[in-house]
């Protein structure tokens, strides 16, 4: 139905370059005063009608927004206080976990069911996974809270556990330490592996680790851990902000390192122990690389995609120990296990608590801030065995 004349407001004129408008004002978003103009009373009501509109969509917009709006901000507000590695593994499962499901609702709008849901997909990957996810939920939903941005906290009673539970790796046994080493002597993996099997150190910080950290000629040879390798948009960034601050350490290491890490050093032309061909660390996709030197040579059945008339074809290749790749004579299959850079590692603790090292010094050595991750270790490895338990049983319950 048209507007009735008398029904428009009797606007204010104004003269501009000799032209006469209408002219009312509103107040913005921000409460700031502004002015509208219009050549006719019915051009400037409707004008003022659609800005009242904007400005009240606006002000609900600022004060209910959408959960993808919210977690954003409040994602900038995390950049401020954790790692950017850390920042990034949030990121990714905000996007595919949190925003993707339900980043169109508003916060208001959100229910314990439509987190209940939207968990599902995250409760079919890894413990770890949900347990992330269930946590960046509650921690969004009770910011928002806290702020005022919505009254009542939908994640208030969500299950903290779920997933499927990781399987842990075992460390490897000395028969596949030794298969392992001979299968990629000479390869590129080679030294990074030994200097995860017998200085323990993490991925990181092997990628970071300089020679002028690395004493070869002195009576005790040792690495000394003072920087770590982050990837950025697969760029490599050297720290010396480690993980935590039980991971600055001293790492004594065995004659068998001292003269692999020798040998190289005499080739080497790096500042870093382990560099590409120009000297440079190793970016994220390098890495992957090199490690799959260690992938192909396992016997584990897996599937690669051909394309042929314009389709993704699936083939299956089903790996004989022993054997030959049919694509590439210098690949044997020798491997008959999975291996992890963390499995290198975890071999290097385990191996020190099977000789006897007491817990504090794995842990010194293992760089761990927390007693517990090394009793852990330390509990599984030396009390899960009959023939270590059995004279501690024999004693407690002899009569």
């Amino acid at each position: 139905m048209a507007k009735r004349n008398s029904d428009i407001p009797k606007y204010g004129t104004v003269q501009r370059s000799g032209i006469t408008y209408y002219r009312t004002r509103i107040d913005d978003a921000d409460g700031k005063r502004v002015n509208l103009y219009a050549r006719t009373r019915e051009e400037l009501y409707e004008k003022e009608r659609e800005a009242k509109r904007q400005v009240e969509e606006a002000i609900f917009r600022r004060d209910n927004p959408t959960v993808a709006e919210y977690s954003a901000k409040w994602l900038t507000i995390q950049s401020g206080k954790v790692k950017p590695a850390t920042l990034r593994d949030y990121e990714s499962k905000l996007r595919n976990y949190i925003v993707k499901p339900l980043g169109d609702m508003y916060m208001t709008e959100v229910t314990a069911d439509d987190i209940r849901l939207a968990l599902v997909p995250a409760s079919r990957k890894s413990s770890s996974v949900y347990n992330t996810v269930n946590m960046l939920f509650k921690c969004i939903f009770y910011s928002a809270q806290y702020s005022h941005v919505i009254d009542y906290n939908p994640s208030e009673g969500i299950s903290a556990k779920g997933g499927t539970p990781t399987k842990q790796k075992e460390a490897l046994t000395d028969d596949q330490v030794k298969q392992l080493l001979d299968a990629i002597k000479g390869l590129p993996p080679y030294n990074f592996v030994m200097i995860g099997l017998f200085a323990g150190l993490r991925r990181e910080e092997i990628l970071g680790l300089k020679w002028d950290c690395v004493f070869l000629d002195v009576p005790t040879p040792y690495i000394a851990v003072r920087r770590a390798w982050r990837s950025v948009n697969n760029r490599p960034v050297i720290t010396e902000e480690l993980k935590t601050p039980a991971a600055y350490r001293d790492v004594p290491i065995p004659q068998c390192l001292v003269e692999c890490l020798r040998e190289l050093k005499e080739t080497s032309i790096s500042d870093y122990v382990i560099a590409d061909s120009k000297g440079e660390p190793l970016a994220y996709s390098q890495f992957k690389r090199v490690w799959n030197y260690i992938r192909v040579r396992s016997n584990k059945e897996r599937t690669y995609f051909r394309y042929v008339n314009g389709q993704k074809i699936p083939h299956k290749v089903t790996p004989v120990l022993g054997e030959a790749a049919s694509h590439n004579a210098d690949v044997i299959y020798s491997l008959d296990f999975d291996v992890t850079p963390h499995q290198l590692r975890h071999t290097y603790i385990t191996n020190l608590i099977h000789v006897g090292v007491d817990p504090k010094t794995v842990q010194y050595l293992a760089g761990h801030e927390n007693s517990k991750v090394t009793m852990d270790i330390y509990a599984k490895v030396k009390y899960n065995k009959p023939q270590e338990l059995s004279s501690v049983v024999n004693e407690a319950l002899s009569q």
